[in-house]
């Protein structure tokens, strides 16, 4: 569909199409072929996708990304995460299907676990899946371990932990933790991820608010202080910018500025309450991956006031 739309509405030549999409003139040439054989490129193009696609490389060139994948908008909003998780379950099978990729970091959170329900079954006995973030200690199917072990499972893939809590009881402790030659090492792999995936959510519907924060800590005084939502325990302002609470002082796990230095950061996120947050993560430069609904994307590109 992206090739279909660069090449004939867009006006690039295949040559060109071939390298933006990181494929060969070859398959661009088949790609399209198929394209008109099925008729996906008359029907696609100038109905159904076409809206998606214009928001798709709209918030490409807004934020600096390098991949958007916009899915449906469904008249319930709570089916959002739901879509919104197929979109990535889908992105992810040629992400994780390339044989240049070893090493692929995940976080937790329902988005995620969802995703892994419309995911296919792959055979990579050569890559790794590893935890990102912390725990929590409620057994559920969104916390990390359960994840992590299913997506490895998909994939028939080797899998690591990253047996931390997500948050120390102060920023001491966070030291302490960090020390720790288990803990350092670990930190190690996850900096070294070839991609990531996150989730993330605002400070009222958040499962971090109900399953991590620790309880010193109240949501009010972090939404007073201006924090919008969290990423991977870290709590932003509208601007992208750490808020000046000790609680991101607390975070066990990689910062901010080293998840930047993974090549593909992939954040999937959608609905009306995450909008801020998904806004200030793009603002803060460190996701080259969205994925959403197109209400979200929509919203993404009207500037707040």
């Amino acid at each position: 569909m992206r090739l279909a739309w660069a090449c004939e509405i867009e006006g690039l030549t295949q040559s060109e199409a071939a390298n933006r999409f990181g494929t060969t003139r070859l398959r661009v040439n088949k790609s399209l072929a198929e394209a008109r054989r099925r008729g996906i490129l008359r029907i696609s193009i100038d109905s159904i996708y076409k809206a998606a696609v214009e928001q798709e490389w709209a918030l490409e060139r807004e934020f600096g990304l390098g991949r958007v994948v916009v899915v449906p908008t469904p008249e319930d909003p709570a089916s959002v995460t739901s879509l919104v998780s197929a979109g990535l379950g889908s992105y992810l099978y040629p992400v994780l299907t390339d044989p240049e990729l070893k090493l692929f970091g995940i976080a937790w959170g329902n988005t995620l676990n969802l995703a892994t329900r419309f995911m296919q079954p792959i055979n990579r006995p050569d890559l790794e899946i590893v935890s990102i973030m912390g725990g929590v200690s409620r057994g559920s199917d969104v916390n990390g371990y359960e994840i992590t072990t299913r997506l490895a499972d998909l994939c028939n893939a080797d899998h690591s932990f990253f047996t931390t809590p997500l948050f120390a009881g102060s920023a001491g402790g966070q030291a302490m933790f960090l020390q720790q030659d288990v803990v350092a090492e670990m930190l190690g792999k996850i900096r070294s991820c070839d991609a990531a995936a996150l989730a993330t959510s605002d400070l009222t519907h958040s499962l971090l608010v109900r399953d991590a924060l620790p309880k010193d800590i109240d949501p009010a005084d972090l939404i007073a202080l201006g924090g919008v939502g969290d990423i991977m325990g870290y709590v932003l302002d509208s601007e992208g910018n750490l808020i000046d609470h000790d609680i991101n002082q607390r975070v066990i796990g990689i910062s901010l500025d080293e998840l930047d230095r993974i090549p593909n950061v992939i954040l999937a996120a959608g609905g009306a309450h995450k909008v801020p947050i998904i806004r200030a993560a793009l603002r803060r430069g460190f996701i080259d991956t969205l994925v959403t609904d197109a209400s979200t994307a929509a919203a993404l590109m009207t500037r707040p006031d």
